[in-house]
């Protein structure tokens, strides 16, 4: 079945690079066609990278190389679901020691400006916890967190 939606990230002149490192920090994700300008364009020439198709766990993208332009802000991110603390570190010091920046609440922003929200399912479910104090207390303490840690989340939720 043909893909009918995508999404395009702009990028001023990394999106080749960016889409190498997606594919190899997250699974499921892949570099897939990358297409030439086929004339000068106003932040390229001719025979530059315009555009790489990839995927990021599964989510079909499309980076545009259109130059300085647009930059990405925190109003679009790619929200990561971990399974524990490992894989949520693994993701997090992936992200920002490849030139990243840390940012609250589970939040980073790769070298290219994308936002990254780094979530444990643990977190999701404490803060969607049915007794109200519970979900308070965990949200109350994700709130003083960068990278998100689960057992002080957990513990938190117990109280």
């Amino acid at each position: 079945m043909t893909v009918r939606n995508t999404i395009c990230l702009w990028y001023d002149g990394g999106a080749l690079d960016a889409a190498t490192f997606y594919a190899q920090t997250f699974p499921d994700s892949a570099v897939g066609a990358t297409h030439r300008a086929p004339g000068d364009f106003p932040s390229g020439r001719q025979g530059d990278v315009l555009t790489v198709e990839f995927t990021v766990m599964g989510i079909p993208c499309l980076g545009l190389n259109g130059g300085p332009a647009h930059r990405h802000s925190e109003a679009f991110s790619f929200q990561i679901s971990t399974e524990d603390q490992a894989e949520t570190d693994r993701l997090w010091n992936a992200i920002v020691g490849n030139g990243g920046q840390e940012s609250d609440c589970g939040w980073c922003r790769d070298r290219w400006g994308l936002s990254w929200q780094i979530t444990p399912r643990a977190l999701i479910e404490a803060i969607c916890d049915p007794d109200p104090a519970a979900a308070k207390r965990a949200f109350d303490a994700m709130m003083t967190m960068r990278r998100i840690d689960i057992a002080a989340i957990e513990a938190a939720r117990r109280g």
